[in-house]
């Protein structure tokens, strides 16, 4: 540490700068993996002059900028950048950045390659299985004292299960929030009660409940909107559960699951879906009320992507009327801002854009930025470069 430090302040003026207008997290973590001899890095949210100010007075020496969604790459800054050769993003998301302007500069593109895919992955499986299984609900319903006071928590079954059981009763639904009605039952099956809850169904016998959205994961068939680096992850993880996997992406791909061209069609055929695609002008809004309406009434949708690929009042409404059976949510379409509908519901999960957030990622992410840097710098070939594919 005190030998970067000391070598920080040793390197030379006249190395090619890299412009940095806010620090994506892994800098503001672990700035000292960011010390090298083959470029220096211009701080822009250190100086007191205005931005522009900066990179004119910077343009010159300014061959790469060092982004992250929380500072786009627009036409208006590459305008002021005349030397600029080099975008190196901190994401594995482009949309802050203006690919064809780039290319219309031949402005080269890196991003952060496969380093987030296992642990986008994970969070992506990790939230389904929360969704289906209740394990955020289940949580608070413990912290809130209601084992105690209610009794037990909602009882996992298969949809099979619940389905056949169900058929056996003559529901009476009340329009009034945890009103209760006595049911008469077809066959012997005695204490048997049903209550109405937020558009859901629950039944209630010998003391346990039976919730149609507390479900298995294995034997599921999940929907995969993206089948790319992260997408792939997500599909090889759902195997080991038992999943049948069914996918949309730009073109089929050379893999053994069911390639859908048509969004609603695979939502469809879904028990849930998870996007894991870019975010671009043909994906924005992709996810519409006709595909959460294709989707179901039990289906479950994930997002890792970004935030607006899904048409988010349209997912609020169908959440507070049921029209699909629960949420995952990692991105959101103003961060940070989040619909407060969805802070009622037990059947949404919601994380602060975080599913690629550990200490491992962040650590590889520094290496591989630095590593892009140095190879465009000494002509090497870049680790990860943005292609058209």
């Amino acid at each position: 540490m005190e030998i970067h430090q000391k070598h920080d302040h040793q390197q030379p003026k006249d190395l090619p700068g890299v412009l940095v207008v806010k620090p994506p997290p892994p800098l503001t973590l672990f700035g000292d993996k960011f010390v090298s001899e083959k470029f220096k890095l211009l701080k822009a949210w250190e100086s007191l002059l205005p931005l522009e100010e900066f990179l004119i007075s910077n343009s010159q020496s300014i061959q790469a900028i060092l982004c992250s969604g929380a500072s786009p790459v627009t036409p208006d800054i590459l305008r002021l950048l005349p030397s600029l050769r080099l975008v190196v993003t901190a994401s594995a998301g482009l949309n802050h950045i203006n690919l064809p302007e780039c290319h219309r500069r031949g402005i080269t593109v890196t991003n952060s390659g496969n380093v987030f895919s296992d642990d986008c992955a994970d969070a992506a499986v990790g939230s389904l299985i929360d969704v289906w299984r209740k394990v955020s609900a289940a949580d608070r319903y413990v912290r809130q004292g209601l084992w105690m006071t209610r009794g037990d928590y909602a009882l996992g079954s298969k949809n099979s299960f619940f389905r056949a059981k169900l058929n056996r009763f003559f529901v009476i639904i009340s329009i009034k929030r945890l009103e209760f009605e006595y049911l008469k039952a077809k066959s012997n099956v005695k204490r048997t009660q049903a209550c109405f809850l937020k558009s859901k169904i629950v039944v209630k016998r010998n003391g346990l409940l039976v919730d149609d959205l507390n479900h298995q994961l294995g034997g599921k068939r999940v929907g995969i909107v993206g089948l790319g680096r992260i997408g792939l992850e997500v599909a090889k993880r759902l195997e080991a559960f038992g999943c049948t996997i069914l996918y949309n992406s730009r073109k089929e791909k050379p893999v053994s699951y069911t390639f859908y061209s048509n969004i609603c069609e695979l939502a469809a055929n879904s028990n849930a879906l998870i996007i894991c695609c870019g975010l671009t002008d043909q994906t924005r809004h992709m996810i519409d009320r006709q595909v959460l309406l294709a989707l179901g009434k039990k289906g479950v949708i994930v997002n890792i992507g970004r935030g607006p690929i899904i048409d988010e009042k349209e997912l609020v409404r169908c959440l507070v009327e049921g029209e699909i059976g629960g949420a995952g949510l990692d991105v959101f379409e103003n961060e940070p801002n989040v619909p407060q509908e969805l802070f009622a519901l037990d059947n949404v999960v919601m994380s602060p854009h975080s599913a690629a957030f550990t200490t491992e990622s962040f650590i590889a992410l520094c290496e591989l930025v630095v590593g892009n840097l140095e190879a465009f710098f000494s002509d090497k070939p870049l680790l990860s470069p943005v292609t058209d594919d």
